[in-house]
């Protein structure tokens, strides 16, 4: 069965990462998709924009920034 090939080929790399010295970790991370997280990236973005419309500083210093890139190609 390929799903068999497949697998043993994930093994051998998990092996070949083990024996590199390393090992497997899993990590939870927010769920992007969630409507609390929407909502709650929403209330901070908003707090930031209005913290940064006080901050002069911070808007010269993205100012001088994007003059800088003048030129540059991608």
């Amino acid at each position: 069965m390929a799903s068999t090939h497949v697998n043993a080929r994930v093994q051998k790399h998990r092996d070949a990462l083990r024996m590199a010295g390393l090992r497997p970790v899993q990590i939870w991370v927010s769920d992007t998709r969630s409507p609390e997280f929407q909502s709650e990236c929403r209330r901070q973005c908003l707090l930031v924009a209005q913290a940064d419309s006080l901050d002069t500083g911070t808007q010269q210093l993205m100012d001088a920034a994007l003059a800088d890139v003048d030129g540059w190609t991608e």
